[in-house]
């Protein structure tokens, strides 16, 4: 079954006294600087005379491909008993750093500047440690002591699951080396925190802002559960009562779905910022979460990100407690395999959907909706035809981020939605199989819960386990039900949970409430959506920036790049586009669009006549209502109190 207790665990149950004992790295990380966009580092590594190799992270987890910052970090400077000494950097390694440690040093101090450009604002910054961390290679993340402080502009509060030991001065000793004239900004606070582990360190970012607000949640769970929010003006960081309770409906409804917990504390990490990108990452004890300015100002701009705290929560049990063998490392160094990615991630997909749900995040209406609308995209998506789920983890470290350019024929991250998909197939199978007794909860108390409560531990899975676990619930053939789905080719996405679940796919001439309020809420308005009529996507200027392949515009060659610039003779706006479906629908003639194709204009025909098309899920009639069963709230939701009059 593969199943290990791994580094962390083992470092904690077995090695830990060995572990305390070795003097630990110190590092104090600077963030005074944070507005410019620069951090800076002070580290002191305990070292003995000889050659010497230190390392920087390259492959983060939860990113799924190599992220390490090398060509950021600038400014390196190593220095021992006062004299700066050479280094060299790895002619193949690029996050390797060579030296020779003199006779008679025990320790070696490093300063080191990292380039930040992202999740950093004038009130606001994020820490993910991997921006500094500088450690010696070749050994387990998990066997590394390392004790951390963190300085942040005066008045600037923090928020992190590292178990703070104190302000006042760093734990790092000034060398009074020449660190680049570099200082700390007169005023700025610096706090230490307990020792930790390297692992554990790169597991625990930190938020830091002058617009800092920290709530507690569901008071009565324990361990203690926390939101912390960071802003770009004071107000926005005053989260809203109905949502506060939905968070604290969510903690609630984890223990029902997952039983044991595996963190001392969490805190979910929440930037509101229209200055800076949009983040989900997933963290042991914590999650960093980053949304636009007023994505959580009411619930119509709520529902584009219901899920998004949901599903990093979800990930300290799946993920991070219950992780792949293969995408497990001890290190930062060595490729991480992504084939089960779509347990990984997919699981956490479906799950973080259903939470949601469950804690009012969003509507059950909502939750249909919205899985429609993934449903859809998959079974409209020809690169299925060449391409299986399971090549979709694989590949996960190529397949991120791209040109959307043909993106349907290739296919991206669909272990996401693949996974989606799959494990609702796999929920309602267990309810069909057992009338509607047992149910994935049944799953989730046996494969997330295996240990009890427990820190934040790393358990590894294989496919065997999960096979094996599913048997516990229910004896079925779990082994052909996943290779049906996840390896093979399968020209239609998974529709058979939906079917199940007592709905269908279908598609409308109108797009559903859900699709209306979101396009609403967007902060840049969309440009009309006709994926499902003409087989474009369109942004709101005109410029296509995909085609389905095999679709009515592929069929009338259209690119990716090109402008329409005029529709049926009119100029391009979205409701001319829609127009013009909704013409040609009982019209034999064909749309007449004008493209502008770099700096050339022609004419184009796309001979479509369907109407517009919009996926919805309809009620079958005399059916199971699994669906709706599915997301009811398994503990009693609780509301915002009332406000005075």
């Amino acid at each position: 079954m593969n199943l290990r207790i791994l580094p962390f665990a083992f470092s904690l149950l077995l090695a830990f006294p060995a572990i305390a004992q070795k003097p630990p790295i110190r590092i104090t990380a600077d963030l005074s600087e944070a507005p410019r966009k620069l951090y800076h580092a002070e580290i002191e590594i305990p070292v003995s005379p000889g050659p010497l190799t230190l390392i920087t992270p390259e492959w983060i987890p939860g990113n799924h491909r190599p992220t390490g910052p090398a060509e950021d970090i600038t400014g390196v400077v190593f220095t021992a008993n006062g004299q700066t000494l050479p280094w060299r950097r790895d002619d193949t390694n690029l996050y390797e750093f060579h030296l020779i440690i003199p006779a008679g040093v025990t320790t070696l101090h490093a300063h080191l500047d990292c380039i930040v450009t992202s999740r950093v604002a004038s009130k606001f910054a994020v820490l993910e440690w991997e921006k500094l961390l500088l450690y010696p290679a070749n050994t387990p993340v998990a066997n590394i002591p390392i004790q951390p402080s963190v300085t942040v502009p005066a008045g600037w509060g923090i928020g992190t699951a590292l178990t703070s030991i104190g302000t006042g001065a760093p734990t790092t000793a000034n060398t009074g080396v020449d660190q680049a004239d570099h200082t700390t900004t007169p005023g700025a606070t610096t706090t230490n925190y307990a020792a930790t582990t390297v692992e554990q360190l790169q597991d625990s970012p930190v938020i830091t802002g002058q617009y800092f607000h920290e709530f507690p949640l569901a008071p009565e769970v324990t361990p203690k559960h926390y939101i912390d929010v960071v802003a770009d003006a004071p107000e926005d960081s005053e989260l809203r009562p109905e949502l506060l309770a939905e968070i604290s409906n969510l903690v609630r409804e984890t223990g029902a779905m997952y039983g044991p917990r595996h963190y001392h504390v969490y805190h979910f990490l929440l930037t509101l910022s229209d200055a800076t990108d949009g983040e989900g990452l997933e963290h042991g004890q914590s999650s960093n979460n980053g949304v636009d300015e007023k994505t959580f100002s009411d619930a119509d701009h709520q529902l584009i990100d219901s899920d998004l705290l949901s599903h990093e929560f979800t990930h300290s049990w799946n993920g991070k407690y219950r992780r792949p063998f293969n995408l497990y490392q001890t290190d930062f160094a060595t490729m991480q395999q992504g084939s089960l990615l779509w347990v990984y991630e997919g699981m956490t997909q479906y799950l973080g959907n259903v939470l949601a749900a469950r804690s009012g995040l969003k509507s059950q209406a909502q939750y249909r909706d919205q899985l429609a609308i993934s449903a859809a995209n998959l079974d409209n998506k020809p690169g299925r035809v060449w391409r299986n789920t399971e090549d979709t983890a694989i590949a996960a470290s190529i397949l991120r981020g791209g040109n959307p350019a043909w993106s349907n024929w290739k296919r991206g991250q669909d272990y996401y939605q693949e996974g989606e998909l799959f494990w609702l197939d796999a929920d309602t199978t267990i309810r069909k199989l057992t009338n509607n007794k047992k149910s994935l909860n049944d799953f989730e108390h046996i494969f997330l819960g295996k240990g009890g409560n427990t820190g934040p531990l790393i358990v590894t899975y294989n496919r065997d386990e999960l096979v094996a676990d599913l048997n516990q619930v229910v004896k079925y053939d779990w082994a052909t039900f996943i290779h049906e789905h996840i390896d093979t080719i399968n020209p239609h996405a998974d529709l058979s949970g939906i079917e199940q679940g007592g709905y269908k796919l279908v598609y409308t001439d109108k797009p559903s409430k859900s699709q209306t309020t979101m396009n609403s809420a967007r902060k840049d308005h969309p440009g009309p959506d006709v994926w499902y009529s003409l087989g474009l996507r369109i942004k709101n200027d005109g410029t296509i920036t995909d085609i389905r392949w095999g679709g009515p515009a592929d069929n009338a060659k259209l690119a990716p790049g090109q402008k329409i610039i005029a529709v049926d003779g009119i100029i391009f706006s979205s409701d001319a586009v829609k127009a013009a479906i909704k013409q040609s629908k009982d019209n034999a003639a064909p749309i007449h669009l004008i493209l502008q194709t770099d700096q050339f204009v022609t004419l184009t025909d796309i001979n479509y006549h369907g109407g517009e098309r919009y996926p919805s899920l309809q009620r079958i009639e005399g059916t199971p209502d699994f669906l709706d069963d599915i997301t009811k709230p398994l503990t009693t939701p609780q509301t915002a109190p009332a406000k005075a009059e």
